[in-house]
């Protein structure tokens, strides 16, 4: 087994086991909601966003082990960012699952779901915390689909 599919194991196990930043927001002023409808994941992602910088993000609802990873490392990654940063890091996110596999630098451990482009039905999972997230960036209310 290669490193980069243990390190994918491990973190996803982790991260789905024990995720980071569950739960509400008290001092968000931004907040979208997405859906899979495929698999039944659901997240609502809440940002407090102060001086075009992203203070803290969370996230609740249900979903499968990669979604749950998935939206914990995003909130890791996020929190403290530029608004700009933030958009510009969902970008090399998503490319490196649907795209060719390039990433930048500043995906650190989220290099893990590089594996995920290769079961599409996946694909969904790893990135409905993302969409949602750039949605609540976005402040336009509409509720995000992987349909």
């Amino acid at each position: 087994m290669s490193d980069l599919r243990e390190l994918y194991q491990e973190v996803i196990l982790d991260h789905g086991r024990k995720p980071r930043n569950f739960g509400p927001l008290e001092e968000a002023n931004r907040h979208a909601d997405g859906y899979n409808p495929l698999c039944g994941d659901q997240v609502q992602v809440h940002l407090h966003v102060e001086d075009g910088i992203v203070r803290a993000v969370r996230f609740e609802g249900a979903g499968c082990a990669i979604s749950t990873a998935s939206a914990s490392l995003m909130t890791q990654a996020m929190t403290g960012k530029p608004e700009s940063d933030a958009k510009a890091l969902f970008e090399e996110f998503h490319q490196l699952v649907v795209g060719d596999g390039h990433c930048g630098e500043r995906l650190g451990k989220l290099v893990v779901f590089a594996g995920v482009r290769e079961y599409p039905s996946r694909v969904k999972c790893a990135t409905l915390a993302w969409h949602t997230l750039q949605a609540a960036l976005d402040d336009d209310g509409r509720e995000v689909t992987t349909e």
